[in-house]
């Protein structure tokens, strides 16, 4: 059971049918950081983790912003000069769009990454 996967189909299915808020579980820590990094973007309003006493769950705010998003499988790596091939892959156009990468340094997206100098793994892309 992918959870990351999981996250990212119910939020792509409550925004497709506009809803303003979503619950997505089971929670982990590393849809945890991606949330965080599509809020830091724009992509979703506030989320909070829920404690229910087993894995716990997010309760997201959306704002209407995402046209699709999903995990990226198999978790292919990527050197700091392939980003543009893999933006290419998965995102409409050149600026338009996030990819979400897990760096050694924490989950950060591609442009933070080509800033850093960093490679890493493909997790997620949003637009």
């Amino acid at each position: 059971m992918d959870t990351l996967a999981n996250g990212l189909t119910t939020v792509m299915n409550n925004e497709m049918r506009n809803k303003r808020e979503c619950v997505i579980s089971p929670a982990s820590k590393l849809l945890g950081r991606v949330l965080r990094i599509m809020q830091l973007n724009g992509y979703i309003g506030e989320f909070e983790f829920v404690d229910d006493g087993r894995s716990g769950k997010f309760k997201v705010q959306l704002l209407g912003r995402i046209n699709k998003c999903g995990a990226i499988k198999p978790r292919f790596a990527v050197k700091v000069d392939e980003f543009e091939e893999w933006e290419k892959k998965f995102l409409l156009s050149r600026e338009v769009g996030i990819l979400i990468i897990s760096t050694p340094k924490g989950v950060l997206s591609h442009k933070e990454a080509k800033e850093k100098r960093m490679g890493g793994r493909l997790t997620a892309f949003v637009y």
